[in-house]
């Protein structure tokens, strides 16, 4: 069985933890909640790969292994959707 893999994407300035598994060509984001982490997915995302999806949680800005927002006064939930648009080109996904 294939492990979940780990690694950083960087972004904005900021460095987001991605985890991931599976190599398939059809893709499945899973997105925490709050106050969560990717690792709530870490189940989900190995049953997915093992019916041939690549499976990628992220930690979504100033949660688990990701950078802390460097304005907390100015954050808001586009960081989020700028993250993960950052975070899906950087791994040449063009669609989920």
């Amino acid at each position: 069985m294939e492990q979940i893999q780990h690694k950083y994407i960087n972004t904005r300035g900021l460095k987001l933890h991605i985890a991931e598994i599976g190599s398939g060509s059809n893709v499945v984001i899973f997105l925490h909640g709050f106050p969560e982490i990717w690792y709530s997915w870490r189940h989900q995302m190995i049953a997915v790969a093992n019916i041939g999806y690549r499976a990628i949680a992220p930690d979504l800005i100033g949660y688990g292994l990701s950078d802390q927002h460097p304005d907390l006064e100015k954050a808001s939930f586009h960081d989020f959707v700028d993250d993960l648009l950052a975070i899906l080109d950087s791994l040449n996904i063009p669609k989920v």
